[in-house]
């Protein structure tokens, strides 16, 4: 068997766990994706995807992490919450991969809730807060997905052009 064939197999199944960790925050996704990416260029010596192209894709990485940090702790800090309900929500999307789907759209909002409710003992509040944290998560996600798609299309476009 051809070892380029190996390492751009690899390279695929690293751009698909990633790409799953786009919606799976257990997952480090567009960090995978770039690996997979680099992993692709390599084996391919750099002829296909250039240093330049490697940058491009390096800093969408980048935005990628900025971008989910910023709108998780937008939507918290956006309506004052504490970091109970930011450890919670953390901690609800954890245990939210155990229960499928509906644990990932449930974990963060019922753990932000419950960590802000520990804190202030005020359910209304809580819960406007656990909302709040996680439409930020659910943004996050949606930014992450958007990037992950600029980065398969642009790799794409460098591959062949």
């Amino acid at each position: 068997m051809d070892p380029t064939l190996f390492w751009y197999a690899i390279a695929a199944l690293l751009v698909l766990v990633g790409l799953a960790g786009v919606i799976l925050p257990a997952l480090p996704g567009l960090p995978l994706v770039f690996v997979g990416m680099l992993l692709a260029a390599w084996a391919g010596d750099f002829q296909r995807i250039g240093p330049l192209a490697l940058v491009v894709l390096g800093l969408l990485t980048l935005l990628s992490i900025v971008a989910d940090f910023v709108a998780t702790a937008a939507g918290a800090k956006r309506v004052g919450a504490g970091p109970l309900a930011v450890w919670g929500a953390a901690l609800g999307t954890l245990v939210g991969l155990f229960f499928g789907p509906l644990g990932l759209l449930a974990g963060p909002f019922l753990g932000a809730l419950l960590g802000e409710l520990w804190h202030t003992r005020a359910l209304r509040r809580a819960t406007h807060v656990g909302l709040a944290t996680w439409l930020g998560l659910l943004l996050g996600t949606v930014l992450k997905l958007a990037l992950a798609f600029a980065m398969v299309g642009f790799f794409v476009l460098a591959w062949f052009f």
